[in-house]
């Protein structure tokens, strides 16, 4: 068996919802280890101190500032954000959404210090006249509070600061927190140039079009405990991969990946040459007989073998060596790819086995061998592909939430996950992988790690086949998936712009040698 590192244990980030980050300050709070004060105040300087690092030049001269607050604890931060403001010479004006009188306890001191200083208005007092020499806006307005579409006036302001430098206190108050949906997408641009979230950063900022509309994000340590959240979302980092070759190639893994006839080749040779970069000791297309020669014109060490139907196909599963299967890039979804895929998921001996592309269009057409599907399979589904297999999933995530907890691509990852029996790796700039017992992970290629050039045909077959030969060599599904889709983007991000799906696997060994191995 292969030998296997850990990369990643101390730079895995936990992504939080909004309960849970609420769960983690009521019992930071309720055991004495702080006060909702203190967490409060602390908050508050974390934004100010976001400002002056994100625009260093704000730091030079004074400058306005306009402070909006909500009818909660967001409120409570965006009243310690304007009373630090004005204590460093800032100009600043604070509206307030919602009555003071109801404000929660904490939030009520921290705006009775501030009117120490200067005056609150009603929000709908908020002209645009405010806007004019572009001051900072700070949106204090919900946060993570919000799963609905904004109020009109809270709704009509965020609007006409359009040509500010606008920063948002834990999330821009139209996103949602927990699923990333522009619950009022009333922007053009991003929502908030700069977001200051606390503790950890929440699923809303990588996930749907959080990116787009968070601007650059910035975490601030409020001293809470680091103590891990049993069901939180797992942001990919640096994690499980490969380590040096011992042994004889037989002893990491032996793939086989099925591909369909003459001239639909080569998105399973793409598969194949990333299940081999990636470590599988042998890897083997099998295809029809009369597309041997057209493979064998293009493979070298990747072998190849005559496979004309599902008969052929449990002949040679005899060979025990074949230990991870591919099945789907370029495949088709005729008669005999259904009986080749049939055979594989309900045979005698069944392997650990990645499903993409046409295979995923085949068990969307057929109850019967969808219910098949086993433990050891990998789904790797884009958009299109999971809206066919799980129409129900699929519809409730698009279904923008009016009232109660919002559903996000996290949750319908974890149910699809759970109705296949199996991981399933949910593609996207915002990739979710889960696992049936819920389980979850997010391989964000945004921000930082963005990487748009990976939008290529053929991006996905070779994802597929990382995973394909990470399974060969000793990997559980969700192990495989997970750092299949991490090699992926940072393949891409090591190539840059013009990347081609071919020059995805050729990279993989500058990838390694930077981690070391």
């Amino acid at each position: 068996m292969c030998k296997m590192r850990n990369l990643g244990a101390e730079t895995m980030t936990e992504l939080l919802t909004a309960a849970q980050m609420r769960a983690i300050e009521q019992a930071a709070i309720a055991s004495g280890e702080v006060t909702g004060l203190e967490l409060m105040e602390r908050a508050g300087r974390g934004v100010v101190e976001a400002i002056f690092e994100e625009w260093p030049e704000l730091g030079d001269v004074a400058h306005r500032a306009v402070v909006l607050c909500g009818p909660g604890n967001n409120g409570g931060d965006g009243f310690v954000v304007a009373r630090l403001l004005n204590e460093a010479g800032w100009d600043v004006e604070v509206f307030l959404y919602g009555d003071a009188g109801k404000l929660p306890p904490d939030a009520r001191v921290n705006y009775e210090r501030w009117g120490g200083m200067g005056d609150v208005a009603p929000l709908s007092d908020c002209y645009s006249s405010r806007w004019v020499h572009q001051p900072v806006v700070v949106d204090a307005l919900f946060g993570t509070g919000l799963a609905r579409p904004l109020p009109d006036d809270p709704r009509n302001v965020l609007m006409a600061t359009m040509n500010c430098r606008r920063v948002a206190v834990d999330v821009p108050s139209m996103l949602s927190s927990d699923t990333g949906v522009m619950m009022s997408p009333i922007f053009a641009s991003s929502a908030a140039h700069l977001t200051v979230t606390f503790h950890r950063q929440k699923l809303g900022h990588f996930l749907a079009e959080g990116q787009a509309n968070c601007g650059s994000v910035h975490v601030v340590d409020i001293g809470l405990s680091d103590n891990p959240v049993a069901d939180a979302v797992k942001l990919l980092a640096r994690t499980d991969t490969v380590d040096k070759r011992t042994g004889h190639k037989y002893s990491h893994g032996h793939a086989l990946i099925l591909t369909g006839g003459v001239g639909k080749g080569g998105a399973a040779r793409l598969a194949a040459r990333g299940a081999l970069r990636v470590g599988a000791g042998a890897v083997t297309v099998g295809c029809p007989p009369a597309a041997l020669i057209e493979n064998a014109a293009q493979l070298n060490a990747v072998m190849l073998r005559k496979i004309k139907d599902a008969e052929a196909l449990i002949d040679g599963l005899e060979d025990t060596r074949i230990n991870a299967l591919c099945l789907g890039p370029g495949m088709g979804t005729g008669t005999r790819q259904a009986a080749l895929l049939a055979a594989v998921l309900d045979g005698a001996e069944r392997r650990l086995t990645v499903l993409d592309a046409d295979a995923l269009t085949l068990l969307a057409g057929d109850a019967a061998l969808f219910a098949t599907l086993h433990k050891d399979c990998v789904l790797t589904p884009h958009a299109g592909e999971f809206a066919r297999m799980f129409p129900d999933i699929a519809e409730k995530l698009s279904t923008s939430a009016t009232k109660g907890p919002t559903y996000s691509k996290v949750d319908a990852t974890r149910d699809a996950a759970k109705r296949a029996g199996c991981v399933v790796l949910f593609k996207g700039p915002d990739t979710v992988i889960a696992d049936p017992a819920g389980r979850c992970s997010i391989n964000a290629s945004l921000y930082e790690r963005s990487a748009p050039w990976l939008a290529t045909a053929g991006s996905g077959d070779v994802l597929a086949g990382f995973i394909t030969g990470l399974l060969a060599r000793g990997f559980t599904p969700m192990q495989a998936a997970e750092t299949g889709a991490w090699l992926h983007t940072e393949c891409a991000l090591s190539f840059g712009p013009g990347l081609i799906a071919e020059d995805l696997p050729e990279e993989l060994p500058k990838v390694f040698r930077g981690l070391g191995i």
